[in-house]
């Protein structure tokens, strides 16, 4: 097994070779090994200096020196099949479902191939040729559904594995394109100049009524965070058991598909670990390094954590929130995703990210201010003011949360919070 691989960009409609990343430790440390990355030549010389979609990641601009790092690169680990896409490559390989990092290496080489984003390793990109079996699409009903033809078609030939390697997570979840004949294909097999729509599609996970119900919540959750004035993208489409996710970090243009660069705020601040969490300050504080309207950015970022306290969203780990980068130098958070009533879940799920030194679940907004407003060189003021402007849009969560498809156990539990967070925002 080779123990270097190439990462390819996509740009100006092709693909093209920009890096590399050899291990100079055991592959069979997984991630833990140690690792050696650099731009190729040519690249530096074209690039150099770039932290935008020109580079493997905000924290490694492009030049010439190479970047030796104790463990793999983050923006390599971001690739890595985790949750379901996981178990489904170990199961193909043949090995142990629990197998580790002793298994990263080969589920990288294999998985890698048509991630999120717009880079890929070219040697999972040969090997997802390799898995490809006769195109065939279906309806939007089929593969809700997931009709006995969808289901018999990707298993005959492996590509639910092709199709779901590429996203991480613990839901089933797969990579789908509308292409011009109006039917549904997995991602990797429709040609950019047919593709009219991309979406991640999220199916239900077993027979338990609380996942059922988180899952029914997310367009409703969606609809509520526009409310809330939060960045979204499209609404989500629900059909059946099946969510249909429109994607943003691919648009279509003049017939060509434009695929955007995504960084998860572990790349942004370091943290290679699938346990490691920065706090929160230090998101702020990696946010106002790189980003273009580092007050925007910051703003919005608070207001989704009050978003996530006020709605029962306990599930704030680092890959659930990412920036995007753009060719033309932008750099912001990306919409918002993963956004659910996560106080549902049956394993109690913990939150992770909080701000340091003020946060039990309930932290004091104007300390917050404080303390980013002080280590981020940023008006306290203009922030202060767009958190009061988010106190009467939470309390018409209450009002409109039911039309716009709350459950009234959902809405019931949440509202001591809704109003908490909105008092709070309204002292500031």
């Amino acid at each position: 097994m080779n123990e270097s691989c190439t990462v390819e960009i996509f740009s100006q409609g092709r693909w093209l070779e920009m890096a590399s990343v050899g291990l100079l430790g055991k592959k069979e440390s997984g991630w833990r090994a140690r690792s050696y990355s650099g731009y190729a030549v040519e690249w530096a010389l074209s690039h150099e200096g770039a932290r935008d979609a020109w580079a493997l990641c905000s924290a490694f601009p492009v030049s010439l020196e190479p970047l030796e790092l104790p463990h793999w690169p983050v923006f390599l680990v971001d690739m890595l099949p985790q949750g379901y896409g996981r178990r489904e490559l170990l199961r193909q390989f043949g090995l142990p479902e629990i197998r580790e990092e002793s298994a990263d290496w080969q589920l990288l080489l294999a998985g890698a191939g048509n991630p999120i984003g717009h880079l890929r390793v070219k040697e999972a990109a040969q090997w997802l040729k390799t898995q490809t079996g006769p195109r065939k699409g279906f309806s939007d009903a089929q593969v809700a559904q997931r009709s006995e033809g969808f289901i018999e078609h990707l298993s005959s030939h492996g590509l639910f594995v092709a199709g779901s390697s590429g996203v991480q997570g613990e839901w089933p979840k797969i990579l789908l394109t509308r292409s011009r004949d109006g039917l549904l294909y997995l991602d990797h097999t429709v040609d950019d100049a047919d593709a009219t729509e991309h979406f991640i599609v999220k199916f239900g996970r077993g027979p338990s009524a609380d996942l059922a119900r988180i899952l029914r919540h997310e367009a409703p959750y969606m609809a509520l965070a526009r409310v809330l004035g939060l960045r979204v993208h499209a609404p989500l489409k629900p059909l059946g058991t099946a969510l249909f996710i429109p994607r943003f970090d691919r648009q279509i243009e003049s017939g060509s598909v434009l695929r955007l660069a995504q960084e998860s705020i572990a790349t942004l601040t370091g943290k290679v670990g699938f346990e490691q969490v920065p706090s929160h300050n230090e998101v702020c504080r990696a946010l106002v390094a790189v980003v273009t309207d580092p007050l925007t950015e910051v703003l919005e970022y608070i207001k989704r954590d009050v978003a996530n306290l006020a709605l029962g969203n306990k599930d704030n780990h680092a890959r659930n929130t990412a920036v995007q980068r753009r060719f033309d130098g932008h750099i912001a958070l990306t919409p918002l995703y993963d956004f659910a009533p996560m106080y549902l879940h049956p394993d109690g799920i913990a939150r992770r990210i909080r701000w340091e030194g003020n946060d039990g679940g309930a932290p004091d907004w104007a300390r917050v201010l404080d303390v980013v407003a002080s280590d981020c060189q940023l008006d306290r003021g203009q922030l202060a003011q767009g958190l009061n402007a988010m106190a009467p849009q939470l309390q018409s969560v209450l009002d409109v949360g039911a039309a716009l498809g709350v459950e009234p156990e959902v809405l019931s539990f949440l509202t001591p919070n809704v109003r908490n967070q909105a008092d709070a925002l309204a002292r500031l």
